[in-house]
This record gives structure tokens, C-alpha cells and sequence, in this order.
């Protein structure tokens, strides 16, 4: 079957879209500017295709530099990543730094940040958790990268279980677990006992390539054997996590009143939404955990609502 051109960039724009937004991520986590960038350079065979040139050249607003050859650039730049890692008087440091957030699920399905996005490589993190049930006798791990503070929407990297715990009371068991990458980027993930000094653990070498369902279905699946932040830990988590969803919340407040003007749902919805942000304020103010971690709940639901509100009219 003959392909041609104008089909094979149908196919490949959201592609090629997405690297835009790339590009865009990078220049603002450099806090750099589109002007401030000198030449762009081309990657790669695929970055002859027509409609990548032409994405470079919008998105930067400059013709990309001709000057290196998209194929042998690879080579040009492993060359000069290895004399830079030969000489040891250079004046320039080539950093190799994570792509994505590293981190694990703990208890409630949320995602634990161990090692931020854009460290640099090599690099080791650890925290310490405590169980949440009582009688708790093993951890199960789940090894995740991405940036959402939901679990169930990051990639899987991998698995384990730590048994043999110490039966007690729920938080009293303590696991440390440590993330390490080698400047060869390999992940190795361990989880430790404080008390005995049983140790498992895991190399980590590719994604798991599960479907949304299938990594939500063992988020829930892992639930009842999750860690949980260290009591001092989860009361600043909880807290920081409500200050922000208030935040965002009180923003998107003008947007949906507009959009619900005229609308008797709509304003019994908006009064229910300014009353779960001042009981949550009411309850940071008493530091009433149990009911600030209840109208957590609450105030997720009502940002969910309010953006899936605010998005229907973008």
C-alpha cells in the first residue's frame, strides 16, 4: 500500500505535537526564553520529515541549524559525552538527570515522590514509612514514575513484597525504603525492616506496559498492603495537599460561577463547595486530622468537579 506524505503526518502530528510541548516543559523548567536560545539543532533521521521542520520553526520562531548532520549528531554527542567523562581537568560538566519523578504508592492510592524530576544521575533517596493496619506482616511495593500525585496515573516500573513484619499496632512497624540510580541510569529499589534488618528489593530496567485498567486494578489490589508517611510526615502531606487543592480551587471559583450563572444546581453546587473549603480550614486550624483527612476527600471531589467544569467550556 502506497503511503504518502500528507498520510504519514496525519498519523504522526500528535507526535510531533508532543514534542513541541516538550521543548516548551524544558525551557521552563531552564527558565530560559524561545530568544534566548541560539541555534536548534536537529536529532536523529526522523527530524528530516518535513512537519517536524516546520514544528521547529513555529515553535521557536528560527530555522533549525543545518549545520550537523541529524544522524551523525548522535555520535558527535556520545563522543563528546565520553571525552568529557575521560578528562578529568575539563572546564564543562555533562550531567546525565531522571526524565520523570521516581517514587512509590502509599496508603489511599497516592504517589510518593523519593527522587524528583531532573536530578542528576548518579543519585540515591530514601524515606522511612510505617504500616496502616493492625497486625500489618508485609509491604507490598510498587515502583512508579510520572508526575501525578495519583498512583494509578504514573507508569509501573516494577513490584515486591517484604514479609516478616512484626505484628503491631498500625504505624508502629517502620520500612525504609531506599531508591539508588547508577550513572549508567539502572534503578535499584530496596525496602528494610528497621527492626530485624530484612531487606528486599528490586532492579528496575524497563516500564510494565500495563493499561490504565490493569495498573488501577493492582493500585487497589496493593491497598491493604501500602505504607504510609511517618505520622509527623502525613500530618504536613495532608495539610500541604489541602492548602494547594484550596488554592486551585479558589481560582477556578469566578470561571464556574459564570459557568453555572442562572442555575439553581449550580449555585446549591457552589455553596456546598464554599462549605467544604471552610470546614477543611476550620479543621487545619483545630490540626483535627481525622476530620481534615475526611474533607480531603471532600475537597478532591469538588476540584475534580470544578475542572471537569471549567474544561467542558475550553
Amino acid at each position: 500500500r502506497l503511503l504518502t506524505r500528507g498520510q504519514l503526518e496525519e498519523l504522526t502530528a500528535d507526535l510531533v505535537e508532543r514534542t513541541s510541548q516538550i521543548c516548551g516543559m524544558t525551557l521552563d523548567e531552564a527558565g530560559l526564553e524561545k530568544s534566548e536560545i541560539e541555534d536548534v539543532i536537529l536529532v536523529g533521521g526522523m527530524t528530516r520529515m518535513p512537519l517536524v521542520q516546520r514544528a521547529v520553526t513555529e515553535f521557536f520562531e528560527r530555522e533549525p541549524s543545518k549545520g550537523v548532520h541529524p544522524d551523525e549528531v548522535v555520535a558527535l554527542g556520545a563522543s563528546i559525552q565520553g571525552a568529557a567523562l575521560l578528562d578529568d581537568e575539563q572546564d564543562m560538566v555533562l550531567l546525565d538527570v531522571t526524565p520523570h519523578t521516581l517514587g512509590i504508592m502509599i496508603h489511599g492510592g497516592y504517589f510518593e515522590e523519593l527522587i524528583p524530576q531532573n536530578s542528576a544521575v548518579p543519585t540515591s533517596r530514601s524515606k522511612i514509612f510505617t504500616t496502616v493496619r493492625e497486625d500489618q506482616t508485609a509491604v507490598k511495593i510498587l515502583v512508579l514514575q510520572g508526575e501525578s500525585q495519583e498512583a494509578d496515573k504514573n507508569d509501573l516500573l516494577g513490584e515486591f513484597v517484604l514479609t516478616g513484619l512484626r505484628r503491631g499496632a498500625a504505624g508502629s512497624v517502620e520500612v525504609e525504603v531506599a531508591f539508588e540510580i547508577n550513572a549508567d541510569g539502572i534503578v535499584s529499589v530496596s525496602a528494610t525492616d528497621l527492626e530485624t534488618g530484612k531487606e528486599q528489593s528490586i532492579t528496575v530496567t524497563a516500564s510494565s506496559g500495563l493499561t490504565p485498567d490493569e495498573l488501577n486494578a493492582m493500585v487497589e489490589d496493593a491497598k491493604d498492603f501500602a505504607v504510609s508517611r511517618r505520622a509527623d510526615e502525613a500530618t504536613e502531606g495532608v495539610r500541604q495537599e489541602a492548602e494547594t487543592l484550596i488554592a486551585d480551587i479558589e481560582k477556578l471559583f469566578p470561571d464556574v460561577e459564570a459557568v453555572v450563572a442562572g442555575s439553581d444546581f449550580g449555585r446549591d453546587a457552589i455553596e456546598k463547595a464554599k462549605s467544604v473549603v471552610g470546614r477543611t480550614r476550620s479543621a487545619m486550624e483545630a490540626n483535627d486530622m481525622k476530620m481534615l483527612e475526611e474533607q480531603l476527600e471532600a475537597l478532591a471531589r469538588t476540584h475534580r468537579m470544578f475542572r471537569g467544569v471549567v474544561g467542558r467550556t475550553d
